[in-house]
């Protein structure tokens, strides 16, 4: 028996994968069990590792081996050799946070390469006469590797057997048009199945195989290629220029002009430098990605490249592919409405042989298998695969009687001509969400070009599509998150409507039929933006639309389970496949419902708000306490006095005022959804932010240094400038942490009560060099702060009206 292509009216492929059957006879067998283990010892395998992580050592290499550890690390060691212990602190704060990346990044390691097996495409390859599903990895040279509709060409080979067999290249060539293959021709890996069915034998496997250098860079983790991650390597690039001439300047007026004690001036010296460098974002960043890996592991999804969760926070429109999406993939014939006078039973023995005729049947055509089993009676000479452009399949029988037949089973408006009073009956049918096919006789052979042409309408099959129970809850939470959800399918527009508006889409009533939307992009834009459903959409115009959208300034996120929408998922911002989607659509998805939920698209979604809101909010920490130590550098250098602070005390200070509490609110919720311009949203705040930290701490410097005179005048100088500094940071923080939660607001009271604490206990004050010396100083210390306070609030609030976002 032949294959036979999927057959539905719509232009979704929900991709069924029964266990295959054994191979009939008269067909290639494959190669023998010896066959194979003979390839095995030779080493021709498909071995190349598929990997969804980085390495170990690589993990361990981009945490350690980075250019501000290199810094921090010979201070370390400068510091460890001239000053105390405590003074040392920064490097043990840098170790420990080094570790923290790691595990936390090995922890999404071991949750991605899980994810990754149970996504892992399993290729059929008949061995010994037997179809059987291997992993891609245990394919060797030689094998034949049967294909159906949605497979995805794993590896190079030559076509063997062909059953109208369509290949779509276009990811490899950008070739839209499916190829049609006939045995000789070549198989290229990276391509996919659009139609037909067929076997080639593999002539490239492992590293010579392009398909496994196409899987490893689409597959791989990484932490690079987003406005996050660009937005902190540029400002680290710009920190890099402003600290080294800083630092040069501050060596020689630590070292040279001051006549000093010179370990001590190395302590200062060091103690100007390291705060500097915002050493913690990077590792913020790196845990707080990791951790939203996990998370999303959890729920069973799996993130092919991990700046998808960026992506996704910023999408603003969502096309939604409704079968397998909004309906689950199984479907119920519900009735056969016989036309023209059809014998009933007669009708039933064509769709029965219909059903037979495909051995990798969808969901449309499993329902009428499972309602019309096969007579065994007919005989299959030749078969139309379905296509998603054409809309309809066909196939031409040998009855029992020894009658020939041809028919077409497909869309009913594509079938059948305007006007025909079949389609106002069809049409009551679509307005309950029916899905509605047209089992139609050929009087054309199945190769004409216009076989459709008078073909006589005989019976109306009329399926029942099951709504997903989640599906309207998810609508629900993407319209009050302000993200527009459009339904575009090859369905009729219709039935798809009417399923939309069960679920309570917003605009539902209004379909639009995809086969008069404009061909010109600007015109097809406005006419997407106005309206949400869209029926009888082909695979190009899905394509089309995504580039609509995109041309409009929208980020958009595709859906879709089938091969008809590889084009527009490979398009989209954010392509987001189902697990029981099609190897084709499976690969070029950077995101994967393994369990197949639509339900789990807004825990993604919140996922990369999370990521990028509390990011933001960090990087404004610590880009302020960049912004500060720079600016004190610079006014030490130019008033040629004494650096203000210790290493020990920026220590304290930045655990304080910047670690512990930027690590808790890294990875608090946060719904808002992601602006762009990151680096200038970031900057508009640490700069004033910085400076008034900046002057006010110097300004308390200044009048402690004429205040106090004689033994201890320097340590209590320092207190005085690190009381103003906290303070303001502490503000900075309470900014920062708007708007107020009970723990949001138990962290900041916390942070301020450890530096009290400090104040108070001796062997603290001790081991920290602070004592606050008299009440004069302190309290106008505490003074400046308030002004500082105030000024901060003043500029922020500036800021926000003069540059919204």
């Amino acid at each position: 028996m032949t294959q036979r292509a999927n057959i539905d009216a719509g232009a979704e492929l929900d991709p069924v994968h029964p266990v295959p059957p054994p191979v009939a006879s008269g067909r290639a067998t494959g190669l023998t069990t010896a066959e194979v283990a003979e390839r095995v010892a030779r080493g021709e395998v498909n071995d190349v590792p598929v990997r969804s992580s980085r390495s170990t050592t690589e993990i361990v290499r981009a945490n350690v081996f980075t250019r501000f550890n290199a810094i921090i690390g010979v201070l370390w060691l400068i510091m460890l050799f001239v000053a105390p212990l405590q003074d040392s602190l920064f490097g043990f704060v840098i170790i420990a946070n080094t570790g923290i990346g790691i595990i936390q990044e090995l922890r999404a390691k071991k949750t991605l390469d899980g994810l990754a097996v149970i996504g892992e495409a399993k290729p059929t390859v008949r061995r010994d006469g037997v179809a059987a599903e291997i992993s891609t990895s245990e394919i060797v040279l030689g094998d034949l590797v049967e294909l159906g509709p949605g497979d995805k060409v794993v590896v190079d080979g030559e076509v063997v057997e062909t059953d109208g067999l369509e290949v779509d290249e276009s990811l490899l060539t950008g070739e839209a048009d499916p190829v049609l293959k006939k045995p000789g021709d070549r198989m290229m890996s990276g391509s996919f199945v659009v139609a037909g069915g067929g076997a080639f034998t593999a002539t490239k496997v492992g590293r010579e195989a392009y398909a496994a250098q196409l899987a490893e860079e689409a597959s791989r983790f990484t932490l690079v290629h987003s406005e996050l991650r660009s937005g902190i390597s540029m400002i680290l690039k710009y920190v890099t220029w402003l600290m080294v001439p800083t630092s040069i300047g501050l060596i020689i007026s630590q070292l040279v002009v001051k006549d000093d004690n010179f370990k001590q001036s190395v302590a200062y010296t060091v103690g100007g430098i390291v705060p500097m460098i915002p050493e913690g974002l990077v590792l913020l960043t790196s845990v707080a990605f990791a951790i939203g890996v996990i998370r999303l592991g959890r729920k069973q999804c799996l993130v092919q490249e991990l700046p998808a969760i960026e992506g996704l926070a910023r999408v603003d429109v969502v096309c939604l592919d409704k079968t397998g999406t909004l309906t689950e993939g199984g479907m119920d014939v519900t009735e056969l409405r016989p036309l023209g006078g059809a014998d009933e039973a007669y009708v039933r023995k064509v769709l029965g042989a219909l059903g037979e005729s495909d051995p990798r049947p969808n969901a449309s055509l499993q329902a009428i298998i499972d309602a019309y089993p096969d007579s065994e009676e007919w005989r299959c000479r030749e078969s139309l695969p379905f296509s998603s452009a054409r809309k309809y399949s066909g196939a031409a029988f040998s009855e029992g009687d020894g009658e020939n037949s041809t028919w077409l089973l497909g869309a009913p408006d594509v079938l059948l001509p305007p006007g025909d009073p079949a389609l106002a009956e069809i049409d009551g049918l679509n307005e309950q969400g029916l899905r509605v096919l047209l089992l139609a006789r050929a009087r054309r052979e199945l190769d004409d070009p216009q076989v459709a042409a008078d073909a006589r309408a005989t019976a109306l099959v009329v399926l029942e599509q099951r709504l997903r129970p989640d599906a309207g809850d998810t609508l629900r939470y993407f319209e009050e998150q302000n993200v527009h959800a459009k339904v575009i399918s090859g369905d009729n527009a219709v039935s798809v409507g009417a399923v939309a508006g069960k679920l309570g889409l917003p605009g539902a009533e209004n379909t639009v039929d995809a086969r008069q939307l404009p061909t010109d992009q600007a015109e097809m834009a406005k006419v997407l933006d106005s309206n949400a459903v869209f029926g009888r959409v082909t695979p190009q115009q899905k394509r089309d639309m995504v580039a609509a959208l995109q041309s409009r300034g929208h980020t958009v996120a595709m859906t879709g389970d089938g091969v008809n929408d590889v084009l527009a998922l490979k398009d989209a911002d954010i392509g987001v496949s189902m697990g029981s989607g099609s190897e084709a659509t499976r690969a070029v998805a950077q995101i994967v419902l393994l369990n197949n939920s639509f339900a789990t698209l807004p825990s993604v979604v919140a996922e990369g708000r999370r990521v990028i809101g509390n990011i933001t909010r960090v990087a404004t920490l610590f880009l302020v306490k960049t912004v500060y130590s720079v600016l004190l550098a610079l006014l030490v250098v130019c008033t040629q006095v004494e650096y203000l602070f210790l290493p020990r005390h920026l220590t304290l200070l930045s655990t304080l005022t910047i670690g512990i509490p930027a690590f808790f609110l890294a990875l608090a919720p946060n719904t808002e959804r992601a602006k762009p311009h990151f680096v200038r949203r970031v900057m508009r705040y640490a700069i004033p932010g910085g400076v008034i930290a900046a002057v006010t701490t110097f300004a308390t410097y200044l009048l402690a240094r004429h205040y106090y005179v004689g033994d201890g005048a320097r340590e209590a100088e320092t207190s005085a400038a690190t009381l103003t500094l906290f303070l303001v940071s502490m503000w900075v923080l309470a900014i920062i942490a708007r708007p107020y939660t009970w723990w949001r607001i138990c962290l900041v009271l916390s942070m301020a009560a450890a530096f009290l604490l400090v104040l108070a206990v001796p062997w603290l004050q001790t081991f920290f060099a602070l004592k606050l010396v008299g009440t004069t100083l302190p309290w106008a210390a505490v003074g400046i702060a308030v002004v500082g306070a105030g000024l901060l609030e003043v500029a922020w609030r500036w800021v926000d009206r003069r540059f919204p976002t």
